[in-house]
């Protein structure tokens, strides 16, 4: 388009680019020059590093990413630094093995080492059950508080965790068996009617006074052997203690109901041989710190 030919805009006084759609037109406005020299700037600045450094696509004709004049790798600088890692790791298990769990949790920076360590393997092999945390759920226990149905002691845990719960491919494993009165019919339904006011009574809520009477040389006969006669349990045989407000099945009626009548002999796996002793003995370390512990 010739000077005599320029289309000028009337309102801004700037040339069009003789474009129009519905009467409005396209203004042949001029990148600003700073954009256009940080715009060249940029590309310079991509070839420059692409010579010098990897570059992640081909080249044309290549076949495979550039090395770059410098020889720089981001793979074998991560590789590095993995192995280094892992030899740190290393020293620190063997630390961690070579310690008694008492003298872990005196050493701060040893403890800080158990805890992040057993941080990790419990989210990844732990918290599917127990939850993020060992908050626990229905039927899985709670790690969070200082309620143990088993040894709660630092001792006790990592025994727990190394042979399980009625694991049966581990002869070490911890183990109990509650009856299933209802379903083997070892209790009449009345009588496992009546266990559920006695139970309801052991933890300070109200219950049938008749009921409880009568369940009272049940639960003697039946119970109190595991719970005691109190029915406060015993850590040694997993029988939890009935008289708080605590309940891994829950507390109301018909969950104690379908626990007498069906038992509730839950199962959790050995971890000997699934995870290594340092493992272990930092998840130990790890679940004791969440409630405390005993």
């Amino acid at each position: 388009m010739t000077d005599q030919n320029k289309d000028i805009d009337t309102h801004s006084g700037t040339e069009t680019t003789g474009h129009s759609w519905d009467g409005i037109k396209e203004l042949n406005t001029p990148l600003p020059r700073w954009w256009l020299i940080v715009w060249y700037a940029t590309i310079v600045w991509a070839i420059i590093y692409m010579i010098l450094m990897p570059a992640i696509p081909a080249l044309p004709g290549m076949g495979t990413n550039t090395r770059g004049l410098l020889g720089e790798s981001d793979r074998d600088n991560v590789a590095v630094a993995v192995q280094e890692l892992r030899q740190k790791r290393a020293d620190s298990s063997a630390i961690l093995l070579g310690a008694s769990l008492e003298q872990i949790e005196t050493d701060r920076e040893l403890q800080q080492f158990a805890l992040a360590m057993g941080d990790s393997v419990f989210g990844d092999n732990c918290a599917t059950c127990h939850g993020s945390g060992g908050r626990g759920a229905k039927g899985y226990p709670a790690l969070a508080d200082d309620v143990w149905l088993w040894d709660g002691t630092l001792d006790g845990i990592q025994y727990t965790i190394t042979h399980g719960i009625r694991d049966p491919e581990n002869l070490d494993t911890r183990f109990s068996m509650m009856p299933r009165f209802g379903r083997d019919g070892l209790l009449e339904a009345g009588q496992i009617d009546d266990l559920v006011e006695y139970v309801v009574n052991l933890s300070g809520r109200e219950a049938d006074g008749a009921a409880v009477e009568r369940a009272a040389p049940i639960f003697a006969q039946q119970c109190a052997t595991c719970h005691g006669e109190d029915g406060k349990g015993m850590h040694n045989l997993g029988a939890p203690n009935l008289t708080d407000a605590d309940w891994l099945y829950g507390g109301n009626r018909e969950d104690i109901y379908n626990t007498i009548y069906n038992a509730r002999n839950s199962h959790m796996p050995a971890w000997d041989g699934r995870l290594d002793d340092a493992s272990i003995k930092a998840l130990a370390v790890y679940v004791h710190s969440l409630g405390g512990g005993e």
